[in-house]
């Protein structure tokens, strides 16, 4: 068996933590319970303990600040842990690897992107240093991270593709299969929908994930099909959160808007059964989980065309990729809505394809990757 490190911002227990956390737990969860010793090197945040041990897997929280994390994480690494592993998995969020790959270049050591995120400085980081991360920081690091030679773990095409363009070679870069955590439908025989035509809007309201697009495509639905209901679950908070509810209390159409606020699981498998449609409108996905797990429950989706999203979408066979505008997004949702035959057919084949997304299918993958025993 291996001793194998995990080196990630965010743990599961993170306040912050999203699907990317949701990959990682499955994964190092089944590693330590075939036996081999799992480490995760990770950051800090109120409340954490320093070291932790749970579900046979060691927490190792280095320093509390996203920014500084990578720099202090490294350090740790470099001075307690250097050389005692066997495999090193070094995942890169937001274009910030720990170049912990540079002081391993004789033990198996790989790069996890789920995405390249160099976009998302422009929306979620304030103006100028939004204009230094994308044309400076993000694609200097990424060079940088390639330079290492080390080999990259993926869960898309698209993401792959991005990478090759920073001197990360396609025959270096390996696609595992994504998964869900989410429990899937047994079966779509007896499962109601909303009364009314629903369109459900799912997740954190950040500004990459660009709300308001799908607020405004559904002003725009709503004007050929006036019993259009719309409802937005997810955590609220933040200045985009503030600004995604003041353009809600400013519609016309602010009756048939219902924001929920963060939602138990129960409820979210809920709004996804009895919805007629999600919208996903993210600048970038790794792959774009929340149109698997709508898929899983009966729910088709209509996503903008970037990357990750036209990975967990099959346009035209499972959902529909739009361009890249409200316009065309309230388009697509229209024509779907109004096509009874079209729409039972996407929502049959996305429900049929999320049988496929398994962990125990992404684990195979992974552990054939690293040269882990079967």
């Amino acid at each position: 068996m291996s001793k194998i490190l995990w080196a990630t911002w965010k743990d599961h227990k993170h306040p912050q933590a999203g699907g990317a956390e949701v990959v990682a737990r499955e994964l190092t969860q089944r590693l330590a319970a075939e036996g081999h010793e799992v480490t995760i090197l990770t950051c800090g945040y109120p409340g954490a303990t320093h070291l932790e041990s749970e579900d046979g897997i060691q927490y190792v929280r280095v320093g509390s600040s996203r920014y500084l994390h990578p720099v202090q994480a490294l350090a740790y690494y470099a001075q307690h842990m250097r050389g005692t592993y066997d495999v090193v998995v070094e995942e890169v969020q937001g274009c910030a690897p720990y170049f912990i790959s540079y002081l391993e270049r004789r033990k198996p050591r790989f790069l996890l992107y789920h995405q390249l995120a160099r976009v998302n400085w422009l929306y979620e980081v304030p103006k100028p240093f939004s204009y230094i991360g994308y044309w400076l920081m993000a694609p200097i690091a990424t060079k940088l991270a390639a330079l290492s030679k080390a080999p990259v773990i993926t869960v898309s095409e698209s993401t792959r593709q991005a990478l090759s363009h920073y001197g990360f070679p396609v025959q270096r870069s390996h696609i595992i299969s994504e998964g869900l955590h989410f429990n899937r439908l047994k079966s779509l025989k007896g499962v109601k929908k909303y009364k009314r035509p629903t369109i459900l809007s799912f997740g954190a309201m950040r500004a990459m994930k660009r709300t308001i697009d799908q607020v405004k495509a559904f002003e725009i639905a709503k004007q050929s099909m006036p019993d259009l209901q719309m409802k937005i679950g997810g955590s609220t908070g933040g200045p985009y959160g503030k600004k995604v509810q003041e353009y809600i209390s400013q519609s016309r159409y602010k009756k048939d808007i219902e924001v929920l606020g963060k939602v138990s699981d129960e409820l979210k498998s809920e709004l996804m059964q009895k919805s007629h449609v999600i919208l996903v409108t993210s600048v970038e996905e790794g792959w774009g989980l929340i149109v698997s797990e709508a898929n899983g429950q009966g729910t088709p989706a209509v996503v903008y065309n970037v990357s990750g999203l036209r990975d967990s979408v099959r346009n035209g066979e499972t959902g529909i990729v739009t361009d890249v505008n409200p316009a065309s997004l309230a388009a697509e949702t229209i024509g779907l809505l109004k096509k009874p035959e079209k729409y039972e057919r996407l929502r049959l084949n996305g429900w049929k394809w999320s049988k496929d997304l398994i962990f125990d299918a992404s684990y195979r993958d992974f552990k054939k990757v690293v040269g882990l025993s079967q």
